[in-house]
């Protein structure tokens, strides 16, 4: 008998150190093409692990891209949508950072997602409300500092974040805790400025 509550009790035990979900930020350096179409966004986010109240399994990668792609938005601005890159895109990509979170990060980031695919979040402007805008509020949900913006060079965008967050940085696989990280001055989410929208 005793043997058998020592078993459940080390099960039970391994069941909650791998309940955690891994955000990982990613970016391609340039132009990505697949089947004569230029793929979008060139910064995104995905997420993988468990949620440790549900056991629910999390798979889910997020970017945010101009509705209708075109040179039309050189010069105006469109509107914008929420995107989910597939694994294979995801792996084509380059990470910067990867932490881990807990639940209620989590959902955070999940909820502010879905905001930018609201009336109010989803005005996209080439220039100072893209893709990079999009992971750096997210960035910023999981409690990160992020470089300034706007900026048209995800790469580059990333690599600053990064540097201004060296315990979560890209190590090749390993993820920080988010509850362990060095301490950040305090942030603020505010909603990225929209302007009026597009007629």
């Amino acid at each position: 008998m005793r043997v058998w509550i020592l078993g459940a009790a080390l099960a039970l035990i391994a069941g909650q150190a791998w309940a955690e979900v891994t955000v990982t930020f990613y970016a391609h350096p340039g132009a990505r093409i697949r089947g004569a179409y230029l793929l979008f966004p060139h910064a995104y986010v995905h997420a993988d692990g468990t949620v440790e109240a549900t056991g629910e399994a999390v798979d889910w990668s997020a970017g945010f891209t101009a509705k209708s792609p075109g040179p039309q938005l050189l010069f105006a601005r469109g509107g914008g949508v929420v995107t989910a890159p597939d694994a294979r895109y995801v792996s084509e990509g380059r990470p910067f950072l990867r932490l881990t979170v807990d639940d209620a990060t989590w959902y955070a980031l999940k909820a502010r997602a879905e905001w930018w695919n609201s009336p109010e979040g989803s005005v996209y402007d080439l220039r100072r409300r893209n893709c990079i805008s999009f992971v750096a509020d997210l960035a910023r949900v999981a409690g990160l500092r992020t470089a300034r913006e706007p900026s048209m060079k995800p790469g580059t965008f990333l690599e600053a974040t990064a540097a201004l967050n060296p315990e979560a940085a890209w190590r090749g696989g390993a993820a920080v805790n988010a509850a362990q990280a060095a301490p950040a001055p305090p942030i603020v989410v505010v909603a990225p400025p929209v302007a009026e929208p597009v007629r």
